[in-house]
């Protein structure tokens, strides 16, 4: 099963403030145990929502937002996508992660559907293809 791991924004990492040297460093070190395990497909950090954009969509209509986003109560700063055989296995990896900030933070863990969670159908099939076309599984 895949997971996406939601590293949470906080005021420090919207203003663009970068982690210390040391935490760099164990982050680093917490990646390679991941990768070692088999469990890390991709991560990275993201920067802060002032330098980005989003697309609102209103029926046919498609309206570009740029940041920041200083109305949304809850933002991204980071992520991961997990490999894991369960929820409970993708919670104890996540518990090793060194605390990304100086103060308080929060990381969220929510499974990927799969193709198998849906019935067979053309628009399924489309998608098959689309993954095999990504050199993934279908």
């Amino acid at each position: 099963m895949r997971f996406m791991v939601i590293v949470k924004a906080t005021k420090d990492s919207e203003a663009g403030v970068r982690p210390s040297e040391a935490r760099f460093e164990a982050m680093a070190r917490y990646n390679e145990e991941l990768i070692k395990a088999g469990v890390m497909l991709d991560g990275a950090g993201l920067k802060p929502t002032s330098q980005g954009a989003r697309i609102r969509f209103e029926g046919d209509t498609r309206t570009v937002i740029d940041g920041p986003f200083t109305e949304s109560k809850e933002l991204i700063a980071g992520y991961w996508i997990f490999e894991a055989k369960s929820k409970e296995e993708a919670i104890e990896w996540a518990r090793r992660c060194p605390n990304p900030y100086d103060g308080d933070g929060e990381i969220e863990i929510r499974p990927f559907y799969e193709l198998e969670d849906f019935g067979e159908s053309a628009a399924i099939n489309h998608h098959r293809a689309n993954e095999r076309a990504l050199g993934g599984e279908a």
